[in-house]
């Protein structure tokens, strides 16, 4: 008689699978870790007890050491970080997603020294299972730290570095600035100049490229960039310092929708007309695009998914899979500034 054929172990992804759950979530119930719901707790545990599941004793002890957290760390200045809906949107799709996978969401502030060393010290831990990183400088630190960590790290937006870092979430921040650009000049725009971001940022740089790169393809001359630093009071007083620098201006670009609104507050101002003197164009789609005046024609980018997926690109390298980067289309939204 033929011996019986050994039973397949089951493993961690069919007892999730079963237990209608992610795999983190499986694995901190395996290990009693807290912040998991009762409902799903029981509904892995019915699951262990069907597929007659076996911990491994390795994985167990890796998996004890989990927070049941991951953090979301942004490097810009606080009060602009508070003032910004765009970082609003971004907290929103993140800790949406992390809630499907049990985590809780932890908000880290590096503006400071201070916060810079409590993030330091964070990454050095391990006090979370995980870390998504937003809104870094060139020659920050923490870029540096965070590929060093012996923890999972997503870039949120690439750093302003000579190589793209291993796992990052972006937006084609120089397609959209190049279709902007472009849009102007279809519009008649012969002088077109940018309020671009700060140029210590990759997104600064990749903004003024796109519009620099829209401008060369047509035979005209791109303007110096006019750095402002995201916020409404920055873009005013670009757009008053290209006023007096370059009073022929019949277009601008600004690199983001606050920025936009500023330079469209000076230009009412100085009694510019819009779009009829000058045409404006943002980038973001935020609300403030809406109720501008006139309402301001920008480019949407989907940052309530950009959020979603940079902690979902963190909860599958929690989950030891190996995601890949991600690049999220944009598109022009055309209204009454251009």
């Amino acid at each position: 008689m033929a011996a019986d054929t050994p039973r397949r172990q089951s493993t961690l992804d069919e007892v999730a699978e079963l237990a209608g759950v992610s795999r983190s979530v499986a694995s901190r119930v395996l290990n009693n870790a807290p912040h998991v719901s009762r409902v799903k707790r029981e509904a892995v545990e019915r699951a262990v007890q069907q597929l007659g599941y076996v911990r491994n004793p390795t994985a167990r002890a890796l998996a004890s050491r989990q927070t049941g957290a991951a953090a979301l760390v942004v490097a810009g200045e606080e009060p602009s970080i508070f003032a910004d809906p765009f970082f609003a949107q971004v907290i929103v799709g993140a800790s949406a997603a992390l809630e499907e996978a049990d985590l809780h969401l932890m908000l880290c502030l590096a503006a400071s020294d201070r916060g810079r060393k409590r993030v330091e010290e964070l990454l050095r831990s391990k006090g979370a299972d995980g870390v998504m990183l937003m809104a870094l400088r060139a020659n920050d630190p923490l870029a540096r730290m965070a590929e060093e960590a012996e923890m999972p790290v997503v870039f949120g937006g690439r750093p302003a570095a000579s190589a793209a870092p291993r796992w990052y979430v972006d937006v084609d921040n120089a397609g959209g600035a190049r279709e902007a650009t472009e849009h102007l000049i279809s519009r008649g725009r012969t002088r077109v100049a940018a309020i671009c971001g700060r140029l210590d940022t990759e997104v600064g740089r990749a903004r003024y490229r796109g519009y620099r790169d829209a401008v060369l393809a047509v035979g005209l001359e791109p303007y110096p960039p006019q750095e402002g630093d995201f916020t409404e009071p920055s873009g005013a007083a670009a757009m008053a310092a290209l006023l007096a620098n370059h009073p022929e201006v019949d277009g601008v670009f600004a690199a983001n929708d606050n920025m936009g609104a500023g330079a469209l507050r000076t230009l009412r101002t100085a009694g510019r007309l819009v779009p009829d003197d000058v045409a404006v164009v943002g980038f973001d789609d935020l609300t403030v695009a809406q109720v501008a005046d006139p309402p301001l024609t920008t480019v949407h980018q989907p940052i309530k998914a950009f959020g979603r997926e940079m902690a979902r690109m963190l909860v599958a390298l929690i989950n030891g899979q190996e995601p890949t980067p991600l690049i999220l289309p944009t598109r022009l939204v055309t209204r009454s500034s251009s």
